[in-house]
């Protein structure tokens, strides 16, 4: 059968094994065959750097290079946890880096691709944080640091984010509707495709008197979340992490 899948929020770390090993059963066993496979971001808990060989990174490359090895194409966008993730990586990976967001021809149809984060405005926080890690000379210079010293930021700013602001609403975590509708007619799309809100569904909506849909990719802390689309459809499924 002709599908495409699309995947994230795996938040892959050494952690969680159980998540790592669900990802590389559905890597062997349900992703060969796809058109191709698309993860939008948060693949990884943190990234700091395609020098942290690290065994679970090691793992993770592998069978996503068997996959493409396999013929299936692999396309990867940054999120906001592996934003640094690099060529290096992806070239053991077998994957192709995309920009964010980008458009892609969907069986027929032009679809919106995007990890997420930049459609939460109303967190305003949070949007001051990603304009700031998202400057190129800050990520040069944090990525000529010693591996070591790389790793002890990691470790505290790990530590930092487990403590959840607890006057921030959940609503301003979740994406802003006028910023959906403002990205979907500045890329002429009618179809959009994103994570990182953690809150799985298909939105049909009205943009400018015609129907719309926001597709919202699931994570894989409880159990591992696909949206497969096929000529005919798509459909979120689930798999179990054991």
């Amino acid at each position: 059968m002709t599908t495409t899948l699309f995947i994230s929020d795996i938040h892959l770390c050494a952690a969680r094994p159980d998540m790592t090993a669900a990802l590389v059963r559905f890597l062997a066993h349900d992703a060969p065959g796809a058109d191709a496979l698309y993860v939008l971001g948060d693949l990884f808990e943190f990234w700091i750097g395609d020098d942290d060989l690290t065994a679970l990174h090691q793992e993770v490359a592998a069978a996503f290079l068997t996959l493409s090895q396999q013929g299936v194409p692999i396309y990867f966008i940054h999120g906001n946890r592996d934003f640094m993730l690099g060529k290096q990586f992806a070239r053991r990976a077998g994957m192709t880096l995309l920009g964010d967001p980008c458009v892609i021809e969907l069986y027929g149809e032009r679809v919106l691709l995007s990890h997420g984060d930049m459609l939460c405005t109303h967190d305003v926080d949070y949007q001051k944080y990603r304009r700031i890690v998202n400057l190129r000379w800050l990520r040069w210079l944090f990525l000529r640091l010693p591996l070591s010293r790389r790793q002890a930021i990691a470790h505290k700013i790990r530590g930092q984010s487990g403590t959840e602001n607890p006057n921030k609403h959940r609503s301003i975590m979740d994406v802003t509707p006028e910023a959906v509708d403002e990205l979907m007619r500045q890329h002429e799309c009618r179809t959009m495709i994103h994570g990182h809100t953690h809150r799985p569904a298909i939105h049909d909506f009205s943009l400018d008197g015609a129907p719309a849909r926001r597709i919202v990719l699931g994570d894989w802390f409880e159990q591992g979340s696909i949206l497969v689309c096929s000529p005919a459809g798509q459909r979120l499924e689930t798999r179990a992490l054991s």
